[in-house]
């Protein structure tokens, strides 16, 4: 009996394909997992049918709103699975060294943070660590560290995975506010129901559940309500300073120098900042040091806008006096901390 050959051989199955695979499987649909890897569709179908006849057998159930797994997928999910943590223990292997504070780390942040609080600080740590690249990638999207994205991320959800260490840095308090350029042109709301008449900047964020602000002022519309809405912080800050409405932004703004007035209508937010590591970087000095750096810029006791409890951005003020160095972020966006501007805590509490 002549033995059938398969269409593609056990011994050309493509860890790329396996790759590809994987990410069929937690996005649970070939268009998903297409938009994730940036390739079309019909290539991630190619992938999965060459590797389908690779191992012999069918992976997936096609259906009209995605894919699910067979048994025999499902068994070979979890071989791939111990694949992937194997190269990728290779990778992370091959970044540490014995040699000192010196190579590459990367550091994935919330936009807002990186840009306005970690950034000022990046640039003295790195004087004093010049054989260090500090890779700063400042991204609102889920950075998995496990795959290698990034070395280390600084996020706003901890973590499921069980195999990644992560350690709560401290909090981050939102408050909504005003230019005083604003509160000249238009005035600003005591409660929630005057705040309806007021312009809003809205930041669009997979933090908040949709429709959030809707409920929030209690109406089915934010249409003459929102005059900009965003993705981005940065945005955020820019809008508000320039006049252009109230927005919600971290209580320390004012360490900024950003010439804002605390809005109080009754309404703040408060979000866990969380530093997320593999274990195996215990073992790499550059990056430990970059940890510890980390930890200290977020330490409530000498930062207490991140401490657990909220604290008014008015009670901010004399705090901040005492910080003035360690918070100076001159020449950069807002350039210089409230105890410069002129603004005295009578002046804030109008």
């Amino acid at each position: 009996m002549q033995h059938r050959e398969r269409t593609a051989p056990i011994s050309q199955l493509s860890w790329d394909d396996l790759r590809f695979f994987l990410v069929c499987v937690e996005s649970g649909s070939f268009r998903k997992a297409g938009k994730i890897l940036k390739v079309d569709s019909a290539t991630m179908v190619r992938k999965i049918t060459r590797l389908e006849a690779a191992v012999g057998v069918r992976l997936f159930n096609r259906l009209t709103d995605g894919v699910t797994l067979t048994d025999e997928g499902c068994a070979v999910a979890e071989h791939a699975r111990a694949m992937e943590r194997a190269a990728l223990n290779i990778a992370r292997q091959s970044k540490i060294s014995s040699t000192g504070v010196r190579g590459h780390v990367r550091v994935a942040i919330t936009e807002g943070l990186g840009t306005y609080w970690v950034l000022p600080r990046l640039l003295d740590f790195q004087k004093a660590n010049r054989r260090l690249t500090f890779e700063l990638q400042a991204t609102m999207e889920h950075t998995d560290v496990g795959r290698l994205e990034a070395d280390m991320s600084v996020q706003f959800l901890r973590p499921e995975r069980p195999d990644l260490i992560s350690v709560r840095l401290g909090y981050l308090h939102i408050y909504p506010f005003a230019s005083f350029g604003y509160r000249e042109l238009y005035g600003v709301p005591s409660s929630l129901e005057e705040a309806k008449r007021h312009r809003f900047i809205q930041q669009v964020t997979p933090l908040l559940a949709p429709g959030v602000y809707e409920r929030l002022l209690g109406v089915e519309s934010l249409e003459g309500i929102v005059g900009v809405a965003t993705n981005s912080s940065s945005a955020v800050l820019y809008a508000v300073e320039k006049d252009a409405g109230i927005g919600a932004l971290p209580t320390y703004a004012l360490a900024l120098g950003a010439k804002l007035i605390p809005v109080d209508i009754g309404v703040k937010n408060r979000l866990e900042i969380w530093l997320t590591y593999h274990p195996d970087l215990r073992n790499s000095s550059r990056h430990m040091v970059v940890v510890e750096w980390l930890r200290r810029i977020f330490d409530p006791a000498r930062f207490p806008w991140f401490a657990e409890k909220f604290i008014h951005p008015k009670d901010l003020v004399g705090m901040m006096s005492n910080a003035v160095a360690i918070n100076s972020v001159d020449g950069f966006a807002a350039a210089n901390p409230q105890a410069s501007l002129g603004i005295d805590s009578d002046e804030l509490a109008l």
